[in-house]
């Protein structure tokens, strides 16, 4: 199986190989492949495969799909979100409820996505809940935080709360190639709000064959807006959802970050599709984060996988 890759602290002139227990955290630029091809770029990740020896850790983060409607309908959304989207809501007395059990069973890090959470109007009382008990990161296309909502997000903010935007280009064109002409000035009006607010921004890229070349751009975007490399990931395009190109991903070789929704519980947060459901119940988490536990497990005695990260 090809691994994809997370980087975190992504500049190009720091990449290093980050290995954690049995899964690889791999770029090809890190391997002198900046500016290769998207085709080549498959080969490459394709012959990178390293053997597992060890039983994969456990990722400790709870993702939680709050909503899939969304202020814009990028075309490689994984989650098919656009602004005709049903609203598929988890609901407040869900997340409550989800976020008690996963600080019970030592969830690190809970994290909200999307669609745009933003469009919710009980986005706030949710971030305060989750926030005031575990490590909180919401995922925003940042367009919507203007005057109320920026003013309702001020008021809850605390050091557990993170912010984290999507931007895919250090310039317009590089982003609205997938997201929609005018996307990449809102995006960076809702950063630099948010900076003057005092919330820790992080910034998340996709790498596409709009950007491909110029990811180098991006980070020394991101320096410009005094954001740390260590708060700006780069994944690639994964085929699915939207997506009509990319990486093929599913449970055989992703390591898993339980990821619930109004539906259930899924494996990852790449996809809420059937073929990655753990299970049709939200409650009790333990009973789906046990069954997630049971799948490393044969994964590990089987070696039949080889499983990586991608957020």
């Amino acid at each position: 199986m090809p691994f994809a890759y997370l980087v975190a602290g992504a500049c190009l002139s720091n990449f290093p190989y980050r290995i954690h227990q049995s899964y690889i955290r791999q770029s090809r630029v890190m391997h002198g492949f900046h500016g290769a091809t998207w085709q080549s770029m498959q080969a490459i990740i394709s012959e990178a495969s390293i053997p597992v020896c060890t039983a994969p850790a456990f990722l400790w983060k709870l993702w939680l799909y709050t909503n899939y409607d969304c202020n814009l309908r990028c075309s490689y959304c994984v989650a098919k979100s656009s602004p005709n989207t049903a609203r598929r809501a988890l609901g407040l007395a869900n997340v409550t409820r989800l976020v008690d059990e996963a600080v019970a069973l030592g969830f690190s890090d809970i994290f909200f996505t999307g669609g745009e959470p933003f469009i919710l109007n009980d986005i706030y009382a949710m971030l305060a809940y989750a926030s005031a008990r575990v490590k909180t990161t919401i995922l925003t296309n940042a367009m919507l935080l203007q005057a109320k909502r920026l003013d309702q997000l001020c008021a809850i903010n605390n050091e557990n709360l993170i912010v984290q935007v999507s931007l895919d280009g250090g310039n317009a064109a590089d982003h609205d190639a997938y997201r929609g002409k005018g996307a990449w000035a809102k995006t960076v009006e809702g950063i630099r709000l948010l900076q003057e607010r005092g919330f820790r921004v992080r910034l998340s890229t996709t790498e596409t064959p709009a950007n491909s070349a110029r990811l180098a751009e991006v980070c020394a975007f991101h320096t410009a807006l005094g954001i740390p490399e260590e708060d700006h990931f780069i994944r690639p395009l994964a085929k699915r959802g939207y997506s009509k190109e990319g990486i093929e991903l599913d449970m055989t070789n992703l390591m898993p970050e339980v990821t619930v929704n109004v539906d259930g519980v899924f494996w990852h947060p790449l996809s809420t599709d059937v073929d990655m459901q753990v299970s049709r119940k939200l409650f009790p988490l333990a009973a789906a984060v046990e069954r997630v536990q049971q799948q490393i497990d044969e994964i590990a005695r089987t070696g039949s996988s080889k499983l990586m990260t991608f957020t």
